[in-house]
């Protein structure tokens, strides 16, 4: 019912298709997936989300955090990890690892530090909550300590937006938690998913304010009522000295309503050095 009365006409893909050889032609240096691979948790669905994956690049190449729907119902909560460990592991780990022990994660890429958060736990019928939870929540600050101390480009990864109007029923449930351990250890950059609409939103941290960006969902198609899908490329770089000498640059790119191309449709800074006056 899930499928029939409303996704399988949103959700395609060819739309899938177009924009990943789009994505592939800008040869980016890493691809982030921020959940939702399978849609009402079958065993079957997360065998094909892993052939999706390989299309993408392997797991050196991809990072991915699971969504809600990749822990729709607790029976098959635990496949996303047996069957996309290699792109949820952080660096040196190796062999098994169970759902408490898995995240964060943390996969350096030169300057850049990809954290893996997981807000995804299975829910009542109907209701599509995260939650990431006190224990994950305190080896989070421990992680975005070590990581700033080090002068990394620290980006967050999680489903759930911590921030943002949404309804009741889709929230982030320790929301509040999630903002006030980003406000207090800091990021340089949150991605999320989950309400298939594009956001930039923005926390205080301790070296300024922290970009939440949410981009459309990739398998939505030019004609989708709610938002045509999209993705977003981030040009990291070094334009300063210290811990806020970065410029990020966000390119969002895909359908627009009507049109069957992809295309880039708007560019946007997101974080750049401070001006320093002289006189």
């Amino acid at each position: 019912m899930n499928w029939r009365r409303g996704r399988r006409s949103r959700f395609a893909a060819g739309t899938i298709d177009a924009l990943v050889a789009n994505i592939k032609a800008h040869a980016p240096d890493h691809i982030a997936v921020t959940g939702d691979l399978v849609n009402v948790g079958l065993p079957a669905e997360y065998e094909t989300a892993l052939t999706f994956l390989a299309s993408l690049g392997d797991g050196e190449h991809v990072t991915v955090v699971p969504g809600n729907h990749d822990a729709y119902v607790r029976s098959t909560a635990h496949h996303a990890l047996l069957n996309w460990g290699d792109y949820m592991r952080g660096d040196g780990a190796s062999g098994d690892v169970t759902v408490d022990e898995a995240f964060p994660f943390v996969r350096r890429r030169g300057e850049v530090a990809l954290i893996g958060v997981s807000s995804a736990v299975p829910t009542n019928p109907f209701m599509a909550t995260g939650r990431v939870g006190r224990a994950q929540l305190a080896r989070l600050g421990t992680v975005l300590d070590r990581l700033g101390r080090e002068g990394l480009f620290r980006v967050v990864l999680i489903h759930h937006p911590p921030c943002g109007p949404r309804p009741a029923h889709k929230r982030l449930i320790d929301a509040e938690g999630v903002r006030a351990c980003l406000t207090k250890h800091g990021a340089e950059l949150v991605l999320c998913g989950h309400d298939h609409r594009p956001m930039v939103e923005q926390l205080f941290g301790p070296r300024g304010l922290i970009p939440v960006v949410e981009a459309p969902s990739a398998a939505a198609g030019p004609e989708d009522k709610r938002w045509p899908g999209g993705y977003h490329l981030y040009r990291i770089e070094r334009a300063g000295e210290g811990p806020l000498g970065w410029r990020c640059t966000m390119e969002a790119h895909g359908f627009a309503p009507g049109e069957t191309g992809v295309a880039l449709r708007t560019t946007r800074v997101l974080t750049a050095p401070p001006l320093v006056a002289s006189s």
